[in-house]
């Protein structure tokens, strides 16, 4: 029921935000007699931003079509890899006519971002893929919406997930670096367990950034309403089926508009300061700012639904039973061991700020992968970020990125 009524409150609200986006040109455009009334560019500037806080946010584009390497314009096209019915595997292909460049890009090593299945599209981790495509061959996974996949597609459970990732590796090849940004740290963790417990050739390089691998380490109020609330209270509370105008009409979901409600709860504060900066710029002229948040909450309100097995499956598993870490975990039957991993080199990466994933949540892969000698692990903490400054933004451009980079390189042999 509640789903239905949110389609509706859409429906009605997309007239308005219409209205108010013609609205503000109305009064900013230099050609219309309204943009010379006295209070013009206050008035358009409350009409957009009633524009924003009403429209559908629709999924983004990566939009990477070229990247600098090396001084050199490299053109970028985005392929279909494989395609699954709950995630496609996408690769990033660089190509110049540069041969001296061309040379050295053949030889970088690839790259396997696994990007969250947590609410928000994997576009969400745009600045990573455009950083690693100038020193790497870049895949990412990009997971479905649940409301678009047909109930004939079955169920997907945590279990299948992780085994899409085993599948992605081994398309990707053995010499694979795999980067997990958040949620998908476990489910990573146990497919390269299961790989190295089933004698398959393990990843060169494995990064875990700002993941609750243990989730009991200062737990954060994400954790807590997991922590704290029965298994059936979910069940009962936050999963809902797809209404009738979407594909996936009568799947059982956990709505992307839930979990986004739940993170703007988190800070209700810094998001309203945030819309009235975005009006005070407006009113300024001040483009440059005004673009950025829109650009922020363009992907920020963009939010996916996620099948409701896999939402249960993770709260039970990583929030209230802590079976990789208690060693109690079974994917398909078959025990998830770290301890298996031998040869694959680990790096854990958290934010000092982090109010999603806790500090110490991520660095505790460490002691799980007893296997891995300790010259091959390596924890990094970046000083002043957030959940997002770890993979988005300055901090991960000067700070976190350049730390993979080296890391990543320095396990090629």
């Amino acid at each position: 029921m509640l789903y239905q009524l949110y389609e509706t409150q859409r429906a009605l609200l997309s007239p308005f935000a219409e209205f108010a986006t013609a609205s503000a040109k109305l009064y900013s455009h230099p050609l219309s007699p309204f943009a010379q009334a006295p209070g013009a560019q206050r008035v358009s500037a409350g009409f957009e931003l009633m524009h924003r806080l009403t429209k559908e946010y629709e999924k983004p584009e990566f939009g990477i079509t070229n990247i600098e390497v090396g001084g050199v314009d490299v053109v970028v096209q985005q392929q279909t890899a494989i395609e699954k019915p709950f995630c496609k595997l996408l690769r990033f292909k660089r190509f110049t006519d540069d041969a001296r460049l061309l040379g050295k890009m053949r030889n970088q090593p690839s790259v396997l971002v696994v990007a969250p299945l947590s609410g928000h599209h994997s576009t969400l981790l745009r600045d990573t893929v455009r950083l690693l495509l100038k020193d790497h061959k870049v895949y990412i996974t990009d997971w479905v919406d649940a409301r678009m996949v047909p109930t004939e597609a079955g169920a997907f459970h945590l279990d299948d997930y992780v085994h899409y990732v085993q599948e992605f590796i081994r398309h990707v090849g053995p010499d694979v670096n795999v980067i997990s940004v958040c949620q998908p740290t476990v489910p990573v963790l146990a497919a390269v367990s299961l790989l190295a417990s089933g004698g398959e050739k393990t990843p060169r390089t494995m990064v875990m950034m700002g993941g609750p691998i243990d989730a009991r380490k200062s737990p954060t109020a994400v954790n807590n309403l997991a922590m704290n609330k029965s298994h059936e209270w979910f069940e009962n509370n936050v999963i809902y089926r797809v209404p009738p105008n979407y594909p996936g009409a009568g799947r059982a979901v956990y709505p992307g508009f839930l979990q986004h409600t739940g993170f703007v709860a988190m800070n209700p504060d810094r998001h309203m300061s945030s819309h009235y900066d975005y009006f005070l710029d407006l009113v300024r002229g001040d483009d440059d700012s005004a673009e950025g948040h829109r650009q922020f909450y363009d992907e920020y309100n963009a939010v996916l639904d996620m099948p409701a097995e896999y939402y249960l499956d993770t709260i039970k598993v990583v929030f209230q039973d802590f079976a990789l870490v208690n060693g109690s975990w079974l994917v398909s039957g078959e025990p998830v061991r770290p301890q298996d991993i031998k040869t694959t080199a680990l790096l854990t990466v958290e934010g000092e700020l982090d109010d999603i994933s806790g500090s110490g949540q991520t660095a505790a892969a460490l002691e799980l992968c007893k296997g891995i000698p300790r010259t091959r692990k390596r924890h990094y903490e970046v000083k002043g970020a957030g959940h997002y400054g770890i993979f988005s933004g300055r901090r991960w451009r000067e700070f976190a990125y350049p730390e993979i980079r080296d890391f990543i390189l320095k396990h090629q042999k």
